[in-house]
């Protein structure tokens, strides 16, 4: 089971996630919500699309934008709509 923490605090966990460039993308029902803000920042990926992202709060700390999501993939991403993968200010143990 993969396993996202910040700041000592499992803020996803899961059996099904998905991996793509090295990268746990976490299903959607995997999230603990109340961990995750809506972040305005967004990003382009050639072959991914438009990434969304959250900022990570947890134990009275917060990682700026530190998880992204595509919420409309490109065809070839698909299998990662909404699925949300992290930055390295959140430690994701597989």
């Amino acid at each position: 089971m993969a396993k996202a923490v910040f700041n000592g605090t499992i803020i996803a966990e899961s059996d099904h996630t998905i991996v793509v460039e090295g990268n746990h993308y976490f299903p959607p029902d995997s999230i603990v919500a109340e961990h995750f803000v809506a972040h305005d920042r967004t990003s382009v990926c050639p072959w991914k699309g438009t990434a969304s992202y959250y900022t990570v709060t947890a134990g009275g700390e917060s990682a700026e934008a530190a998880a992204w999501y595509y919420p409309e993939p490109k065809d070839k991403a698909a299998e990662i709509r909404d699925h949300v993968a992290f930055y390295p200010a959140v430690t994701v143990e597989s």
